[in-house]
């Protein structure tokens, strides 16, 4: 199986943490020139020293850029791109906050549409062209579970979660032909921040003990367990392979069986 990404350059966003550090640390191990995003400038050099190098050649950096200013993140990415062709873009974002879709702000909404589907039109705007001129692409989007299931009291994230999905199988159909394939990770529940989030958010709303909520959301997933980062990680970096270079349009789902649907 060929997994070696030696010569290509990934663009790994929201990379300070969890499933997107874990990624950007995987494709380097398999030989990437990985360039990680997020806010924090502090946060992302203490990624990019611990990243792998494989051979001398390996080259690994870091853009610091609020992905809601989008201006600022086409410019910063277009220089990227511009300076070494991007060949595996990594759609990672944190999930928006917490609480039902029907008592949400209609502000809630536009700004998880713009931290989310609009950041991630800049980002491939900036960058498709040079993939297409480098004959190989991979785009692949970390959303949710709730693109299948949705997720309780999570309702703007299952809302804006559905609209990436959705623009990613239509993606996959226009550039395929380009030879750029776009699939979507679903993660389950995974040992993050974001996870910590959701366990501190359902026990302030029922005023259960966090430890008692984390039972009742395992006892829903056969494993009986929290995936880790890396295991999700993996999946991304197969994708991003081309071992991979015949998927395209799926969603892959790492939730240890939770997802009760096919």
């Amino acid at each position: 199986m060929n997994l070696e990404l030696l010569g290509k350059h990934a663009l790994v966003c929201g990379a300070s943490q969890g499933i997107g550090r874990a990624t950007a640390h995987e494709l380097a191990a398999l030989g990437a020139d990985v360039t990680v995003l997020a806010r924090s400038a502090e946060a992302l050099e203490k990624v990019v020293a611990e990243l792998p190098r494989i051979n001398s050649a390996q080259k690994h950096g870091y853009v610091a850029v609020d992905m809601s200013r989008h201006a600022e993140l086409r410019a910063r990415i277009e220089a990227v791109a511009n300076a070494d062709a991007v060949n595996i873009f990594i759609n990672n974002t944190g999930g928006p906050p917490g609480g039902p879709a029907s008592t949400a702000s209609t502000d809630e909404f536009l700004s998880a549409f713009n931290q989310h589907l609009v950041a991630a039109q800049t980002i491939l705007q900036a960058i498709l062209p040079g993939m297409q001129g480098s004959g190989y692409g991979r785009i692949v989007n970390v959303i949710s579970t709730s693109v299948k299931e949705p997720i309780r009291n999570l309702g703007v994230s299952n809302t804006i979660r559905g609209a990436v999905a959705s623009w990613s199988k239509t993606l996959a159909g226009e550039l395929g032909p380009f030879g750029i394939t776009v699939n979507n990770v679903l993660p389950g529940y995974t040992r993050t921040q974001r996870l910590d989030q959701i366990l501190g958010d359902r026990a302030r709303a029922t005023g259960s003990s966090e430890e008692k909520i984390a039972e009742g959301m395992l006892a829903g997933v056969p494993l009986r367990r929290f995936a880790e980062a890396q295991e999700i990680a993996s999946v991304i970096a197969f994708l991003a392979s081309p071992a991979a270079a015949y998927v395209n349009g799926i969603n892959v789902p790492v939730d240890g069986g939770r997802t009760l649907s096919l």
